[in-house]
């Protein structure tokens, strides 16, 4: 079901406010403004280099902004630490999957809940995991880096997903991937946005990005250009042209 765009203040999630960050002298996105309304998926997309995964890493705390704010249920997260916003209820997968290569799937896992102490729900939420990454419970003992590129993707999901966040950064899940593959990594993405996770989706393919979205802004050079409800943008003559080919 599509959202509308414009939702009541009191259910943003969300909120980046004229967010600016550099990477050396270079400005990387400037002055975005972007919401994000709790339950929804909304996609991120644009060219190599716009500034997307940039973004991202503004939110969970990889890179420092240069101004601007990150407004997280209603609170200014702008100052706080990595460790910090995960606590919150950030989680980021990122491009690249970066899990442990020379430790086990469970032991991967069991990482992702490194803010916890919880044990028992910790224990539950493995066996969650493992039913809904079938392949990753077969593969409980095996090192990560000799799973298949899918796997190791279905693993830093499984692996963001066991610090139990209210909010899910997915950076670019399809990369490399095979078209089968790529269909079974996006339904897992819109189980769980029923389950109540909302999502902010990184993704070189437009096309899929924007049909599982309920809304959508399109990044070109550090700059928002477009926005609106997913289908709409799928639908757009100038989305189309320059990123459905």
């Amino acid at each position: 079901m599509q959202h509308s765009p414009i939702q009541a203040k009191e259910n943003i999630l969300l909120e980046l406010k004229n967010l600016c960050v550099n990477y050396g002298g270079i400005r990387a996105i400037q002055n975005i403004n972007l919401t994000i309304n709790a339950g929804e998926v909304v996609s991120l997309i644009g060219a190599n280099g716009a500034g997307k995964s940039t973004t991202l890493r503004a939110i969970s705390k990889i890179v420092n902004l240069q101004q601007g704010q990150i407004i997280y249920s209603g609170r200014d997260i702008s100052r706080r630490q990595a460790h910090e916003v995960v606590k919150l209820g950030i989680a980021h997968s990122p491009e690249g999957r970066r899990v442990l290569a020379q430790q086990t799937v469970l032991t991967n896992l069991e990482l992702g809940a490194y803010i916890r102490s919880d044990f028992a729900a910790i224990k539950a939420d493995l066996a969650r995991q493992f039913e809904l990454f079938p392949r990753l419970a077969e593969r409980r003992t095996q090192l990560a880096g000799t799973l298949s590129g899918g796997e190791q993707q279905m693993l830093a999901i499984a692996r963001a997903l066991m610090s139990r966040p209210k909010l899910l950064l997915l950076d670019e899940p399809s990369l490399g991937l095979a078209p089968a593959i790529v269909k079974e990594i996006f339904a897992i993405i819109q189980n769980l946005r029923s389950t109540g996770v909302t999502i902010l989706l990184v993704e070189q393919n437009a096309s899929l990005a924007l049909q599982i979205a309920d809304r959508g802004y399109v990044l070109e050079a550090g700059n928002i250009t477009l926005t609106g409800i997913g289908a709409d943008l799928l639908n757009d003559e100038r989305v189309r042209s320059a990123y459905l080919g």
